[in-house]
């Protein structure tokens, strides 16, 4: 994060000790997940320990999801996304939740690593009943996935690439990826 200041986010193991030395060394924000999910339950004093310690502004909030085959709703998962929580993402729950936080981190679980393409039904809520930013992780592996993405979200998901690429062993070009996101700049300016 020191060669690339306020330019990276940063996750994995991070509390209400380590986030400001994280931030200190250049960090823009800190992700944050199994640390307010504790026991199958967000841990609300946890999340307001984090929001305390960061200020929501700094903070991004985890919401990695499966679909409950029972009820079909998308509930996180935690603890390395083996533990259900009992926390719906649904709209409710995200602008509640966008109080304490700058963004939301989403990963789609079912899909996160395997490069078979996007959950489209998450992405679509998301950008719907997202009230302040969302990335979206897992499926992706082409630049149509991202153009997907894009239009099922609204324009309101951003979407981030990792196995698919070639400098991780998949076929999708880094620089593929890079000029894409950049035409996306210009559209928009």
């Amino acid at each position: 994060v020191s060669a690339f200041p306020g330019g990276l986010q940063v996750g994995g193991g991070v509390n209400p000790t380590n986030a400001a030395g994280l931030l200190d060394a250049g960090a823009s924000h800190v992700i944050v997940t199994s640390y307010v999910f504790k026991n199958g339950a967000l841990d609300e004093d946890a999340l307001e320990e984090m929001v305390r310690a960061v200020g929501p502004e700094r903070l991004v909030l985890d919401l990695s999801c499966r679909r409950d085959e029972r009820d079909g709703k998308y509930k996180v998962v935690a603890d390395r996304w083996q533990k259900w929580t009992d926390l719906v993402v649904d709209g409710a729950t995200m602008e509640r939740l966008a109080k304490c936080c700058d963004e939301f981190l989403v990963h789609g679980v079912d899909v996160e690593g395997m490069k078979l393409g996007i959950d489209l039904d998450l992405v679509r809520l998301l950008g719907e009943e997202c009230p302040i930013p969302v990335t979206y992780a897992g499926g992706a592996r082409s630049l149509e996935d991202l153009e997907l993405v894009k239009s099922a979200g609204k324009g309101m998901v951003d979407i981030t690439v990792g196995s698919a690429l070639d400098c991780f062993g998949g076929a999708l070009k880094y620089d593929d990826v890079v000029a894409w996101h950049n035409a996306q700049k210009v559209q928009v300016a």
